[in-house]
């Protein structure tokens, strides 16, 4: 009997890894066909432009709070800021096999979203960006 409740525990646990990360990152939040939508949008090297990823994603309308929570779970190293290492990563925060963003996608969103000139996106920014 002990043997037969590891095996259950074991495969739950199995069925539980199969979720992508970046799904139960934004779980709840976001639908799964909209981020599979955006991605695609945006697979070709220097095609993606950050204003039509949120609107396609459903991120432009969300609440503030959950515009919140999509920074925090961006912010990787929890600086809160978002740097360029990460907006280069950016995709794949919504999909782990998505494509990293090419050095002029990633500077170009940069800029646009780093309104004080700190080299950073901070969260007001980041909320700022996405409404815009």
């Amino acid at each position: 009997m002990v043997t037969k409740d590891s095996e259950s525990s074991s495969s739950s646990s199995d069925t539980s890894r199969a979720n992508p990360k970046s799904t139960m990152a934004f779980s709840g939040m976001l639908n799964d066909a909209d981020i599979t939508a955006a991605i695609a949008a945006c697979s070709a090297a220097d095609s993606f432009k950050h204003k039509e990823f949120f609107a396609k994603v459903g991120l432009a309308a969300k609440s503030a709070d959950d515009v919140k929570k999509a920074f925090f779970v961006i912010d990787q190293d929890k600086s809160g800021f978002i740097e360029e290492d990460e907006l280069k990563l950016f995709l794949q925060n919504f999909a782990a096999g998505a494509r990293a963003l090419t050095d002029n996608e990633t500077k170009t969103f940069l800029k646009a979203g780093d309104a004080d000139g700190d080299g950073m996106i901070g969260v007001d920014e980041f909320a700022a960006m996405v409404k815009a």
